[in-house]
C-alpha cells in the first residue's frame, strides 16, 4: 500500500507547525507572569495550542486519505529540523556542523524508515 502524496503533505505542513507551537509555548513562557498558571494568559500559548490542534486535524486527514504510519511518523520527525532552524533565525541559536550530522542522520533514518514502509505494505 502507497502512501499519497497529499498525506506525506499534510503531515510534512504537520511538522512545521508542531516545531512553530513549541516556538510559541517558549515565547509564551518567556511572556508569562511568576503564578503558576500565568502562561495560559499569553496569546503566545493559545496560538501555540492552535498549532497542535491543526498538527492533530492534518494527521487525521492525512491517515484517513490512506497514509501509513510507517511513512507518516518518520516525516514527523522532521520537527526537530524544523525547530533547530526556527530556534536559528528566532532567538539566534547557531546550527553546529555536529548539528547538520544530526539533522542528515535524522534524514537517512526518517528515508529509510519511509521506503521501508512503503515497500513492505506499511
Amino acid at each position: 500500500m502507497q502512501t499519497p502524496l497529499i498525506s506525506i503533505v499534510c503531515v510534512a505542513l504537520a511538522s512545521v507547525l508542531g516545531a512553530l507551537g513549541q516556538y510559541l509555548f517558549k515565547a509564551g513562557t518567556d511572556r508569562a507572569g511568576e503564578r503558576a498558571l500565568s502562561f495560559l494568559a499569553t496569546p503566545w500559548v493559545w496560538l501555540g495550542m492552535g498549532c497542535y490542534v491543526a498538527v492533530m486535524l492534518l494527521f487525521t486527514f492525512a491517515f484517513r486519505k490512506g497514509g501509513t504510519v510507517t511513512v507518516l511518523y518518520p516525516v514527523y520527525a522532521t520537527t526537530f529540523i524544523w525547530a533547530a532552524v526556527m530556534a536559528y533565525f528566532l532567538y539566534d541559536q547557531p546550527i553546529r556542523a555536529v548539528n547538520v550530522v544530526g539533522m542528515a542522520l535524522l534524514l537517512a533514518g526518517m528515508w529509510l524508515m519511509g521506503i521501508g514502509g512503503a515497500t513492505s505494505g506499511g
